[in-house]
């Protein structure tokens, strides 16, 4: 058996990137000759509070609490044939512990953010000082292999490490099933994310409000992942992210929304949202921004859309056509299943590890 420390943040099943990234191919790693160590700084208690405001007594705690478990790691760290790092291993900006492990045993760094971009949520703004743009830099020019989601990500890392290799962010299509007996004589128009992306999903109300002047009750819309968000004029009320229902929640959705603003950060994300709606063959309406204009053929397989006209036009389309709203989403799902599945990239797992371990 071959010794994998697993490095992150976040307890397992909790947040998108780790559950799309890696944690989906934990299993399968395990039943080919690693044994995995998972090491989170965060419990579940930690979680539920790390991210709301105040508790500035609790979270000082749970930084010396880390600071403990990661010294931990250090010393412990040469009995593991791998470490695997996901985008950081503290929650400040130092990199010492990552760069300390990386003395001490062979390291994969695996990112699918433009992380380098400093961003802190307002509930931890009194922390912005002690964040450090470098931190992805120092992590990349450590590392005997980088794991980058999109070839944005890539041509950064490129520039601090040799070892570069883009591993795209995967569904389990086996999971991910479509809803295909799903008939509603509404059409819902969808979108999923989180608290913190609620703003990506603002950017395409313009356009939402066109739609609902012109087709009425017939539309209606759906937001998962931002409990707190409303909007009266659309008749949203946001719905909380629980993984129990997520994919029933996603299931209802007739056509799937990836709004995202023109930036630096943007041009980073892997188009997660795009890629859950197009495995449960949800025809999917997508900003042509960044990985969105790889795993998008235009009128093919879904649609990009830039600008409030051209969303219009293509919510339109698909609201006019049931028969273009299965071919569409169909045509999703096969290039989901082919390109962006756990069975089509897991071989991939194996390989880059056993080459790092060689």
């Amino acid at each position: 058996m071959k010794n994998v420390l697993i490095v992150c943040i976040y307890p397992k099943d909790k947040v998108p990137g780790q559950r799309f990234r890696f944690e989906q191919y934990l299993e399968y790693l395990s039943q080919n000759g690693f044994n995995i160590t998972f090491s989170n700084l965060l419990n579940e208690k930690d979680y539920s509070f790390y991210y709301k405001k105040g508790n500035y007594i609790r979270k000082a705690l749970l930084l010396f609490k880390s600071i403990i478990k990661r010294y931990k790691d250090v010393r412990s760290a040469s009995k593991y044939d791998l470490i695997f790092i996901f985008r950081e291993g503290f929650l400040l900006g130092s990199s010492y512990f990552e760069r300390q492990l990386a003395k001490r045993s062979k390291v994969i760094f695996d990112y699918d953010d433009a992380i380098w971009i400093t961003s802190v949520l307002s509930e931890n703004s009194w922390l912005s000082f002690l964040k450090n743009p470098n931190k992805t830099k120092k992590i990349i020019e450590v590392s005997q292999m980088v794991f980058a989601g999109n070839r944005y990500l890539a041509e950064y890392a490129e520039k601090y490490n040799a070892k570069v290799v883009i591993v795209p962010t995967t569904i389990d299509t086996n999971e991910y099933t479509p809803a295909y007996n799903h008939k509603n004589e509404k059409i819902c128009i969808g979108w999923s994310g989180s608290f913190s992306t609620i703003v990506h999903f603002t950017t395409c109300l313009d356009a939402l409000k066109v739609i609902k002047k012109k087709y009425g009750d017939k539309v209606y819309f759906k937001v998962i992942g931002s409990a707190d968000y409303q909007h009266a004029e659309l008749n949203i009320q946001g719905l909380p992210w629980t993984k129990e229902t997520e994919i029933k929640d996603l299931q209802e959705i007739d056509i799937g929304i990836m709004p995202l603003p023109d930036d630096e950060w943007t041009k980073g994300k892997c188009g997660l949202k795009g890629l859950q709606y197009m495995a449960l063959a949800i025809p999917t309406i997508m900003s042509p921004i960044g990985v969105n204009t790889e795993i998008i053929q235009d009128g093919e397989n879904g649609f990009l859309a830039a600008g409030t006209d051209e969303w219009v036009r293509k919510l339109s389309l698909l609201i006019d056509s049931e028969k273009l709203r299965e071919t569409i989403g169909q045509n999703g799902r096969k290039t989901v299943v082919s390109k962006f599945s756990i069975e089509a990239n897991k071989h991939l797992y194996l390989q880059y590890f056993n080459q790092v371990i060689k």
